[in-house]
């Protein structure tokens, strides 16, 4: 059994928009007035506030002075408070930055919970969904789900498009072994070589739709913000990065699921991408790549299937090292073809995906035999 997330769009009536907008309002206002609590009682007092207090101090706003806060559902604004927990944890482990203000401008998302003792009035896979307080949702079910979601998040983009999402515990058939290895050299001119030739070419979307987001802006910068038209001009904005952002997914979805198709076993290098990031020269082209959604794709996607991931140090001389004699050569980054005294002339990406493969042929013994195999 493998959990598998699926998003469908919807389109609201009327009705539900306006429920929805305040439910967004009602649960934005939550965190928001949280954020406040917690910041204010660890400088006090120096204690911590956990979701089930604050939960406490919800309810009596819901009877006193924020009696709108009961057109909302009660469990969307208690998964909001358990969502900042989580947020809090993810900080104090190093995994995200400190939890910010919500804005109505951004993209709103709440949780409802579906009560499992009478789930099958509300949900049947490719047919219906009903939320509290909403009703049945008009949903485009581009596929048919498998299993029964517990939660189900409700999100509106900035530029303005409704979807619901959820997770299931599903069935996942293993696909044919192929027993073929694979070494993995990822960059910024082509996102994936591999170690086979194959080299994937970098799409490099934020270039692409450059000048079109530049005069987009330019646009919304002379607009009177909060007017109508600095309203309409900001939803143009929003559906450019939205294009950037959802051409980028395709593509790494339609590379990362070849390469685990094809191979039994992926030799990638464990890279420092937020380290990468801070280099003011390469920043932008490395974020127009998804070097971390790249890698966590390929890792989900193998666990899937029941494939096998190798990573190897990042500091392996994957690069500068002759895949042929071993010889170490320090090369420039304008360098792209790799020569050495042996007389190995090859593409420098290429060289370095054939050290990453051997390296992880070294960490894996049964990679090895499945590499002599092929």
């Amino acid at each position: 059994m493998i959990q598998k997330s699926y998003k469908f769009r919807f389109t609201p009536t009327k009705d539900q928009a306006i429920q929805l907008s305040k439910e967004f309002g009602c649960a934005r206002w939550v965190w928001n007035r949280a954020l406040i609590e917690k910041e204010y009682a660890y400088k006090a007092w120096g204690i911590c506030l956990s979701s089930h207090d604050l939960s406490r101090h919800i309810t009596q706003y819901r009877r006193t002075d924020y009696l709108w806060l009961n057109d909302a559902t009660a469990s969307v604004l208690t998964q909001k408070l358990i969502d900042q927990d989580k947020a809090f944890d993810n900080f104090f482990k190093g995994r995200a930055s400190f939890p910010k203000f919500k804005k109505k401008s951004h993209t709103q998302s709440i949780r409802y919970q579906l009560d499992q003792r009478c789930v099958l009035n509300n949900y049947r896979a490719g047919e219906l969904l009903k939320l509290p307080k909403l009703g049945e949702l008009s949903v485009k079910w581009s596929q048919v789900p498998g299993g029964i979601p517990k939660m189900v998040t409700v999100s509106k983009t900035a530029s303005g498009k409704y979807f619901v999402s959820f997770m299931c515990e599903v069935e996942q058939g293993l696909r044919p072994m192929t027993g073929a290895v694979v070494g993995i050299d990822v960059g910024i001119k082509d996102v994936v070589v591999t170690s086979n030739g194959f080299h994937s070419g970098a799409p490099r979307y934020t270039y692409y739709y450059q000048r079109k987001l530049r005069q987009a802006q330019r646009v919304l910068s002379r607009k009177k913000k909060g007017s109508n038209g600095w309203k309409k001009q900001r939803i143009v904005v929003a559906r450019i990065h939205e294009k950037i952002t959802n051409s980028r997914k395709d593509f790494l979805h339609k590379l990362t699921t070849k390469l685990v198709r094809e191979n039994h076993v992926i030799c990638v290098e464990d890279l420092n991408v937020a380290g990468m990031m801070k280099n003011r020269k390469l920043s932008k082209a490395v974020a127009d790549v998804g070097l971390f959604e790249l890698n966590r794709q390929i890792e989900y996607k193998s666990a899937w299937y029941g494939k096998q991931v190798v990573k190897i140090s990042r500091w392996e001389s994957t690069t500068k090292q002759c895949s042929a004699c071993g010889q170490i050569r320090i090369m420039n980054l304008s360098q792209r073809v790799y020569t050495c005294e042996c007389g190995l002339v090859m593409d420098r990406d290429e060289n370095a995906a054939i050290n990453i493969k051997r390296a992880g042929l070294v960490l894996s013994g049964q990679s090895y035999q499945l590499d002599k195999a092929s």
